[in-house]
């Protein structure tokens, strides 16, 4: 039990919950929905970002042995050839699920497993270093998208959600010293900006909408045809992006009526899910800036974490898949019940 609480301690168990969403998020921004392949990209990720994880601590372990001296390396639970045996078998893995989602998805793994690594070892105590890390969970986000083969897609919410990584890893490069409120204050002000993006939706979505709600056209039609590969569904289709919360609206000749309603649901998803992503990442960050001291940041830093998922619930929601959302949505509460027996930082 010990030595398997080590290795928890050690892959920082509790936060893989914030990684299936990168995919599943970006296989719907993309236009298409999650599929065999976009399994294998969910595996993929699991095992690049615990192998970041091992070596994070294996090329950190010097620095931990004064700061964080209860870490798994340093005090002696775990070796260090083991943590880095770990992470290179953890990055070959990763690459061969991504090999096995495709072509594509293997072009974005290899980036990102390079990412990776250059940031333990050499960015990480950089100014490069947020920015690399921010472009690893953008090109995990664009690894799922591959699975659609429509990565490009979903590069606008790539950004959206590397802008939020860059957020936290600035944070997290104090948390062990704290002092200084104008990191946290900064990742207040990127979260009120994406809360903002994240409510008013895609414009790709409400255009596909609006031309349903105007037209009310039967299967087939133009309106139908946006709703429809909005959704990712098939051309002749004419679900709207609420269909798959609400069985049954949108599935056929769509009313005015139908599509007003399918409106409001689809708003008032992206706005819960939105207000979600600003509570858990906006409280913390702001004690953070009133009280810069180490205990603090490190909560900052965990809400920063934890609202990843939140974040890619409306990424989804935006994009106009309200059933990946909510899937994306329901890891929130698994993570924060593990997250009390294990430290997610």
């Amino acid at each position: 039990m010990s030595r398997s609480r080590a290795w928890a301690e050690l892959l920082r168990l509790p936060a893989l919950f914030t990684v299936p969403g990168d995919a599943l998020s970006g296989a719907v921004a993309a236009g298409g929905r999650a599929n065999p392949r976009t399994l294998l990209a969910i595996g993929s990720s699991l095992c690049l970002y615990e192998a970041g994880m091992a070596l994070n601590d294996w090329a950190d372990r010097a620095e931990d042995a004064t700061e964080r001296p209860h870490r798994p390396l340093p005090s002696g639970r775990i070796r260090p050839s083991s943590a880095f045996t770990a992470a290179c078998a953890l990055t070959a893995a990763g690459l061969g699920l991504a090999a096995g989602a495709g072509r594509p998805a293997l072009a974005v793994a290899t980036p990102l497993a390079a990412t990776v690594w250059a940031y333990d070892l050499a960015l990480k105590h950089t100014p490069a270093g947020p920015v690399a890390m921010a472009a690893a969970r953008g090109l995990d986000h664009l690894l799922g998208a591959a699975t659609t083969g429509r990565p490009l897609q979903a590069l606008p919410s790539a950004v959206l959600l590397g802008t939020h990584t860059l957020a936290v890893t600035t944070v997290s490069r104090r948390e062990t010293q704290g002092g200084t409120s104008l990191p946290p204050l900064a990742a207040l002000a990127a979260t009120a900006v994406l809360t903002r993006l994240l409510a008013r939706g895609a414009r790709g979505t409400r255009a596909a909408a609006s031309m349903g709600t105007a037209s009310g056209s039967a299967p087939g039609g133009r309106a139908g045809m946006g709703i429809g590969v909005e959704m990712g569904a098939s051309p002749r289709s004419t679900t709207t992006p609420a269909a798959a919360l609400c069985p049954g609206i949108g599935t056929t000749r769509p009313t005015p009526a139908h599509d007003r309603l399918a409106l409001t649901l689809d708003g008032a998803l992206r706005t819960a899910l939105a207000a979600a992503y600003a509570a858990t990442a906006g409280r913390p960050y702001t004690h953070a800036a009133l009280n810069p001291s180490p205990p603090l940041t490190q909560r900052a830093v965990g809400g920063g974490i934890r609202a990843t998922i939140p974040l890619q619930a409306a990424l989804a929601a935006r994009a106009g898949s309200g059933l990946t959302a909510v899937a994306i949505a329901a890891l929130a509460p698994i993570g924060r019940k593990y997250a009390k027996k294990v430290s997610i930082t």
